[in-house]
C-alpha cells in the first residue's frame, strides 16, 4: 500500500467510526501510520547489519514461521510481516479495560466491522492513563495492560516490530502465528473466541514449527512444549477463580457484602497461586500475583487464558490438526453467533472431556 493510499484508509475508517469517540479515533490512526510509515523492508533491515547477530537471527526467522503458518497449519496468506520497525523497542500498544465492581462484565465499546471490543488501546501511556481515571470516576474497576503485538484484521500491512526480535525465538513464532490467526478468522463481537483460539493456534503452533524446524529434542521446541503445560495449568487456575467469583456475585447478598466477600476470594486465590508456581517451568504467568486484583484485570486475563482447554479438546476431536478446526469453526460459525457456546454444546455431544 502507498503512503497515500495508507493515509486514505485510515480516515476511510474515521469517517466509518463518527459515532465513535473521533479524538481517541485520531489517536489511533496517527500511532498506527507512524507504525507503517517508519517500517523498512524485513530485507532492507538485515543487509543494514545494524542489529545484533541474535536479532538478525530471528528477523531471517520471521519469513520461515509465515510460511509454515500459511502452507502448514491453512493461515491466510497475506503481505503482513514482510517489514519491520525499527524506531522504538517498547510494546506497541496499552490496552485498558473495565468491569463493573460486583459482576464478571466486561466494558465494551463498539466499532464498525470488528463489532463490540472489551477494551481499548492506546499508543501513549498518559492517553491510557487518562481513559482509566475515566472509567474509575465511574466506580468501575480498570485495568491497564501491554501488547507485545496486534493485528489489523488485513486492512494493513502489519509489521514486525523491534520488541518481537528482540524478545525470545519462541515467544516471536507464537506471537506471529496468533496474530495471523485473526486475520484468518475474527468474528465480530466475539472478543474471547477470537483470542482463544488465537492462544491455541499461537502456542500449538509455535510447537510444530519448531519440531518441523528443529527437531523435538531442540530447546526452542521443548520451551514451546512447556508454554502449552504452563498454559493447561493456568487456564484451570483462572476458570476456577472466575467460576467462583461468578457465585458470588449471582448470589442474594447486597451489594456491599459482595464486595468485601470477593477480597475474600481474591486472597485465596493468590494463596492458591502460590502453591501452584512451582510447577510453572516458564516463566509466563510468573507475574500474574504482583498486581492487585480486580474485576477488569481478571477478565482481560480471562479474554485469553480462560478457555485454553475448550480449544484443545476441539484440537484433539479434529486429529490434532489446526487446519481441520479452523475449517470447524468457519462451519460453526454459520450457524452460531456465540461460538463459545456452541462449541461447549458440540464438545459434549461427542463427549469429549474439557474441564
Amino acid at each position: 500500500m502507498t503512503k497515500r493510499g495508507m493515509i486514505g484508509a485510515l480516515f476511510t475508517l474515521i469517517l466509518f467510526c463518527l459515532g465513535c469517540d473521533v479524538a481517541y479515533l485520531f489517536h489511533a490512526a496517527a500511532g498506527q501510520f507512524r507504525l507503517l510509515n517508519d517500517s523498512i523492508p524485513i530485507q532492507e533491515a538485515l543487509n543494514d547489519r545494524s542489529l545484533p547477530p541474535d536479532e538478525q537471527e530471528r528477523l531471517r526467522l520471521v519469513a520461515r514461521i509465515k510460511a509454515f503458518g500459511e502452507k502448514e497449519l491453512g493461515l491466510r496468506e497475506t503481505e503482513n510481516y514482510e517489514t519491520v520497525y525499527l524506531s522504538s523497542s517498547q510494546r506497541p500498544i496499552y490496552t485498558v479495560s473495565a468491569s463493573p465492581k460486583d459482576r464478571l462484565c466486561q466494558k465494551t465499546w463498539w466499532f464498525p466491522f470488528i463489532g463490540d471490543i472489551p477494551y481499548l488501546g492506546f499508543f501513549d501511556l498518559e492517553r491510557a492513563k487518562e481513559e482509566r481515571d475515566r472509567l474509575v470516576a465511574q466506580d468501575l474497576d480498570v485495568s491497564i495492560g501491554l501488547t507485545d503485538a496486534y493485528s489489523t484484521l488485513g486492512w494493513f500491512k502489519d509489521p514486525v516490530t523491534l520488541n518481537l526480535i528482540q524478545g525470545s525465538t519462541p515467544d516471536l513464532a507464537e506471537i506471529i502465528l496468533h496474530e495471523m490467526t485473526h486475520t484468518t478468522l475474527y468474528l465480530k463481537g466475539q472478543s474471547a473466541f477470537n483470542e482463544g483460539l488465537a492462544v491455541l493456534v499461537g502456542k500449538v503452533g509455535a510447537f510444530l514449527f519448531f519440531k518441523q524446524a528443529f527437531g523435538p529434542l531442540h530447546p526452542f521446541t521443548l520451551k514451546a512444549k512447556t508454554s502449552i503445560d504452563d498454559e493447561r495449568l493456568f487456564s484451570r487456575f483462572l476458570a476456577s477463580l472466575m467460576d467462583e467469583l461468578e457465585l458470588l456475585y449471582g448470589s442474594s447478598l447486597t451489594c456491599e457484602e459482595k464486595l468485601a466477600r470477593r477480597e475474600e476470594v481474591f486472597t485465596k486465590f493468590l494463596e492458591r497461586f502460590e502453591d501452584i508456581k512451582k510447577d510453572f517451568k516458564t516463566a509466563r504467568f510468573a507475574r500474574f500475583d504482583q498486581r492487585p486484583l480486580n474485576n477488569a484485570t481478571i477478565l482481560a486475563v480471562g479474554l485469553y487464558h480462560c478457555h485454553f482447554n475448550l480449544f484443545e479438546a476441539v484440537l484433539e476431536a479434529k486429529g490434532g490438526s489446526i487446519r481441520e478446526v479452523f475449517l470447524f469453526f468457519e462451519g460453526l460459525s454459520k450457524e452460531s453467533n456465540d461460538l463459545l457456546n456452541a462449541t461447549e454444546l458440540w464438545l459434549k455431544g461427542c463427549a469429549v472431556p474439557y474441564t
